[in-house]
């Protein structure tokens, strides 16, 4: 076993405090990752308050990964000891089922071993995820990292990057096309990004408006303060896609009324209440309502590439670990642009 030193939670309402555990030594196929640099999503906070209702402590938070590879098994392939490599939401899945075999591993359905707040392959032994000194993941579980960027600003792409990225190729989002952002966060703005990055018009949807020159300065070319109803009217039946990276409670017919026929809004994150739907909305203009989780392995490579090739990461302020409370903190009164990067130096 592998001493490793990291930031966990014992409950709920305890702080993030230094944490000893154990890594499991590189089997054949493993890599065991010194970790540089971890992101802080929002969804970290959701896992250690246990407001989804599946918490497993105590945890060792953090799916935003990455570092250099120190050591790998005898029969790994696809890395060597010094390269950069990346960990997102997921270690490993079934790798036998429809969604698996089609390289979408994060729809697996006998459920994917997420990178924390989960259980290895034993079904026993609890995942740490990347607050901490070093991990240990399968190879097909692993992403290459390239040098183009700082890796302090690519640490974020393996969740918000993927996770925005993901829908954006699904729905075909090119030139010629006109797609909406809805809200400026760490899954936003690398939504507005790489939909400008991929030719579209690209218009933020926001209630702030001292939002609105940042906005533009990442690539977009108009911005709807959703405050004002006469904007949503002015920009009705025009949308092709719409992204929703917020989850607060919204007035879905405002936002439906600005697709055009057979347009799409794309719902990422979790509303704390159910939405009022009237089916009008959908059925005049052939409208659709869907989801997207994350993206397989293969698409979260091609995403790091693209972002690589077109000079894309995200906006990140760097904390020491020691700080990573006060994150929390200032992440709920979205006191971040865009996203907290823990320095695993510190540690």
């Amino acid at each position: 076993m592998i001493p490793s030193r990291g930031y966990a939670v014992q409950n709920k309402n305890t702080p993030l405090s230094p944490y000893h555990f154990q890594r499991r030594e590189p089997g054949p196929h493993d890599v065991l990752i010194d970790i540089l640099y971890c992101g802080i999503c929002h969804s970290d906070l959701h896992q250690v308050k246990n407001e989804w209702g599946n918490a497993l402590y105590p945890m060792v938070p953090g799916h935003e990964i990455v570092g250099k590879i120190r050591k790998v098994g005898a029969q790994v392939t696809r890395f060597k000891e010094n390269d950069l490599a990346g960990v997102g939401c997921l270690v490993d899945a079934c790798r036998t089922c429809p969604s698996c075999h089609q390289g979408l591993e994060q729809y697996c359905e006998n459920g994917f071993i997420s990178t924390y707040n989960g259980y290895e392959k034993d079904g026993k032994t609890l995942t740490f995820g990347g607050y901490s000194d070093c991990i240990v993941v399968d190879e097909n579980f692993v992403l290459k990292i390239s040098d183009k960027l700082p890796l302090s600003h690519t640490a974020p792409l393996l969740c918000a990057g993927i996770t925005t990225y993901s829908p954006l190729i699904h729905w075909k989002a090119q030139k010629g096309q006109k797609v909406g952002v809805m809200g400026l966060g760490g899954l936003g703005h690398m939504a507005v990004k790489i939909s400008n990055a991929l030719g579209a018009h690209t218009v933020l949807f926001t209630h702030s408006a001292h939002k609105e020159k940042d906005a533009l300065s990442l690539g977009a070319k108009e911005v709807i303060l959703t405050k004002d109803e006469n904007a949503f009217k002015k920009h009705a039946n025009s949308f092709d896609l719409i992204i929703n990276t917020i989850s607060a409670t919204i007035d879905l017919g405002l936002y439906l009324e600005t697709l055009k026929r057979e347009g799409t809004l794309v719902f990422l994150g979790v509303p704390e209440h159910e939405l009022k739907l009237h089916p009008s909305n959908l059925i005049f203009k052939r409208r659709n309502i869907a989801g997207s989780l994350i993206g397989g392995i293969k698409e979260t490579q091609e995403m790091l590439d693209f972002c690589a090739h077109h000079n894309i990461s995200a906006d990140v302020e760097v904390i020491p670990i020691q700080k990573v409370n006060e994150a929390y903190e200032r992440m709920l009164k979205g006191d971040v642009k865009y996203r907290f990067v823990i320095d695993m130096h510190t540690l």
